[in-house]
């Protein structure tokens, strides 16, 4: 039977995958002979990729090593991408994560109430790019203190000194991607052109 390259390399894995949890738990053949049924013999031909893995040989042996039967083969994802909102509550505001928590950069709808809207601000490791959807954003960033009208983004790190929230005069809804290690967006916001100062 031929085979895509993916599910070529995904089968030729198998066996030096099944071999380093095997040796990171700190089982013998033997003892993993002895929990499975399988015969010391296969399970080495099956690490060391003499033997095609197959169900019947993966399934005891995922029960074994207590672990998904899709960790021990890696097989290329398939399936619903759809991403699973379930909303939260953080500090009274209402967070929809849009992504699955994979990856180094998350997406967030986040709906803040009037009532936030007293600055308390914190720093932390990362970078943050927000879009205004609805509504007016109170942004302190920094000595800085700006607001932010419907269809403009901010992007900042945010080790600086920094807070967002509804100005008090409604709640507002956001978008936001956060980069825990400092991950940058490269997302750019045109500038509004300055007014002229008298």
């Amino acid at each position: 039977m031929e085979h895509t390259p993916e599910i070529s390399r995904a089968l030729a894995d198998v066996g030096p995958r099944l071999q380093r949890l095997r040796a990171a738990r700190g089982v013998t053949l033997a003892a993993l002979s002895e929990t499975t049924g399988i015969s010391t013999s296969t399970l080495s031909r099956l690490e060391s990729g003499q033997r095609r893995p197959s169900l019947e040989l993966l399934l005891p042996i995922s029960q074994a090593h207590q672990v998904p039967l899709d960790d021990l083969v890696g097989a290329p994802e398939v399936g619903d991408p759809r991403v699973r909102i379930k909303a939260r509550q953080v500090y009274g505001s209402t967070v929809l994560p849009l992504t699955n928590g994979a990856g180094p950069i998350q997406a967030y709808k986040m709906i803040l109430p009037v009532t936030r809207s007293t600055p308390e601000v914190r720093t932390h490791e990362g970078y943050e790019w927000l879009y205004v959807l609805v509504g007016r954003l109170r942004l302190v960033l920094g000595d800085r203190d700006m607001v932010l009208e419907a269809g403009e983004a901010a992007e900042f790190d945010t080790r600086l000194p920094h807070w967002f929230g509804s100005t008090g005069d409604a709640s507002v809804e956001v978008l936001s991607l956060f980069g825990k290690q400092g991950e940058r967006m490269h997302v750019r916001a045109r500038p509004r052109a300055r007014e002229k100062q008298d």
